[in-house]
């Protein structure tokens, strides 16, 4: 068993979601959303599970351009950049998203 996580983007007209991006125990990833979690109040939080796990995350533009800050002074995870490239091109396909009208979340399993 192992961290998997996801980004989805969804159609608010039509409730449509589609998976866009996908990581592996990307841990460095997980923490960052987790802090921005409880940092939004731990929205969608299991009543029977306090844990970040299976809890969509709602992304902003702000959130995404202080993951992108993140990511591009190495914060995220300064020993772990086989994930940079990956993370930078979900952050530009995430923003098209949500300029296309989309909304867009982070979601794990472990």
């Amino acid at each position: 068993m192992g961290l998997d996580q996801y980004a989805l983007h969804r159609d608010p007209q039509t409730g449509e979601v589609e998976e866009f991006e996908t990581w592996r125990k990307h841990h460095a990833l997980h923490d960052w959303m987790e802090n921005l979690w409880n940092s939004k109040g731990r929205p969608y939080e299991h009543k029977n599970n306090k844990q970040f796990n299976c809890v969509p995350l709602e992304l902003t533009l702000e959130d995404l351009d202080a993951l992108e800050k993140e990511r591009l002074r190495h914060k995220v995870n300064p020993e772990d950049d086989r994930y940079l490239l990956k993370d930078l091109g979900f952050i530009a396909a995430a923003r098209k998203h949500i300029e296309n009208g989309m909304q867009v979340a982070y979601d794990s399993f472990w």
